[in-house]
């Protein structure tokens, strides 16, 4: 019988869903052999680690936002073991990547269908989803410090970044290609859209062996329109798009950094890597 081990964070998201007692209940018809770890204040990758050394399963489910599917991803980082993902966050823009919502994860994660997808390692970090450096980086770490919260205090304290226009000036080497441009905001992404459902990165794919450098070289209304709503093709004068394997990076300031919805502080040089085939994901079946 297969064997399921849930990582779940009790304190995602803004209801008070009990995800255990939910797990359990589907699971009690499927032909399963399931276990569930609730995750606490001081638990760390070694612990989560342990569990699943343990249990032995062939597929560990993260129930949460994007920080939670990251820290299971890390455990199964180049394993044969499947990861699976139950949106249950703030934050769950992995799971919109492959159209996995609340109401379809436990029958996605009971099917098992599976397909490999690469990863970036950004400054020896592991990013799943999308980093960026600049503007929205700047953002995050000024609405974690402001009242207001939700997407309204998110509004806020991008309009207030945006007053002061943080304009970086920046060298990049993509593959062998070395090029020059001021920005506001360049995205490292890994996958297609924000959690949010804005799509930064149209041609993005999970499974091929590249990673999109996005280069905002001017926020505009017609801009974000297109990444919310039509989808169209950038206006190269404000966003260009460059496919790449490898970069490095280079601010003449240092600038606010984040992967994964994780404000980082602020740095002046990146370097990335593309791991290809780098973890195999529980997805609905194509």
């Amino acid at each position: 019988m297969p064997k399921i081990l849930f990582i779940v964070n009790p304190v995602s998201g803004r209801n008070n869903t009990n995800w255990s007692e939910l797990i359990n209940d589907y699971f009690k018809s499927k032909p399963h052999v399931i276990q569930i770890y609730e995750l606490t204040k001081n638990c760390n990758i070694e612990t989560i680690k342990e569990q699943i050394k343990l249990f032995r399963p062939e597929q560990v489910v993260a129930v949460g936002g994007d920080g939670t599917i990251k820290l299971v991803a890390e455990c199964l980082l180049n394993t044969d073991v499947k990861l699976g993902i139950f949106p249950a966050g703030s934050a769950n823009g992995m799971a919109a990547e492959f159209k996995i919502n609340a109401n379809n994860a436990l029958d996605v994660i009971a099917k098992g269908f599976s397909k490999k997808i690469h990863l970036t390692n950004i400054n020896g970090e592991l990013c799943i989803h999308l980093s960026d450096i600049g503007l929205n980086a700047y953002a995050m770490k000024r609405f974690k410090n402001q009242k207001v919260r939700g997407m309204w205090g998110y509004f806020i304290a991008s309009l207030k970044v945006l007053m002061q226009n943080p304009k970086m000036e920046i060298s990049m080497r993509i593959d062998k290609k070395v090029i020059k441009m001021e920005a506001e905001m360049i995205v490292i992404a890994n996958a297609t859209k924000y959690g949010t459902g804005a799509v930064i990165n149209p041609v993005g794919r999970l499974d091929d062996d590249l990673f999109e450098v996005v280069v905002i070289k001017k926020i505009s209304f017609q801009e974000v329109f297109k990444m919310v709503f039509t989808h169209r093709e950038y206006d190269l004068d404000k966003t260009e798009v460059f496919q790449a394997a490898s970069l490095s990076m280079h601010s003449r300031k240092k600038a606010h950094f984040q992967i994964d919805g994780e404000y980082l502080g602020k740095i002046q040089s990146l370097k990335v890597e593309i791991i290809p085939d780098a973890l195999e994901v529980v997805v609905p079946e194509e």
